[in-house]
């Protein structure tokens, strides 16, 4: 009975923690709206962690990555940065410009969580591996994006010692060692995210003045 009540209390906790990764994505654009969404950045192949964490008691909310190809992509696994005018299939979104970078990055800091950046630079073989993993990947279940990033990035050479877990700052403090670059983004809006989305203007009619 004892082994139970803690088991519970757990699953509870993990729950608490990851209450940012509750937004199921199955399905989304089909191939051709994929394909013309397609973006190519000329920075070095690399592959970059956003870990949410709070800002009243440093815990791990969501976790995502940035994957720098010969197309670059977010894995943005039961996330909920999508609108009709973001080009995403399941838990991939397409067309990350800088701007799309930007507004992705300050979508997830407010007045309760802030975002950190850490980045990998890899190899072009090993960007490429994990973008068609990214891609390919079907949608994760609710609470399930530090432990679906996670095994993802295992399976690429030089990422062996990624240790899958549910818990993102794990996962953060795994790419610390390694070596990776760290940035910190705190903003002060609203917790509500929808608000952010109700305003998203895509950058083509952004530059375009419409």
């Amino acid at each position: 009975m004892l082994k139970r009540f803690v088991q519970a209390m757990v699953l509870a906790a993990s729950a608490a923690v990851l209450t940012a990764c509750t937004v199921p994505n199955s399905g989304g654009a089909d191939l051709e709206e994929v394909s013309r969404a397609a973006y190519s950045h000329d920075g070095p192949p690399s592959i970059t962690l956003y870990t949410m964490l709070s800002n009243r008691n440093g815990a791990g909310a969501h976790t995502s990555i940035l994957v720098n190809g010969s197309q670059r992509v977010a894995f943005d696994p039961a996330g909920s940065f999508r609108h009709e005018k973001i080009v995403s299939r399941n838990d991939t979104v397409f067309g990350m410009t800088p701007y799309l970078v930007d507004q992705y990055t300050r979508f997830h800091a407010r007045e309760t969580y802030h975002v950190v950046i850490q980045t990998i630079e890899v190899s072009p073989e090993v960007a490429e591996q994990a973008l068609q993993m990214v891609v390919n990947h079907p949608a994760v279940m609710q609470s399930h994006c530090a432990m679906s990033t996670s095994r993802l990035l295992s399976k690429l050479p030089g990422f062996e010692d990624v240790k899958p877990s549910y818990y993102p700052k794990r996962l953060m403090e795994t790419f610390a060692d390694k070596g990776a670059t760290f940035e910190r983004l705190y903003e002060y809006d609203e917790d509500d995210k929808t608000g952010v989305l109700r305003a998203f203007v895509p950058e083509y009619e952004r530059t375009a003045g419409l």
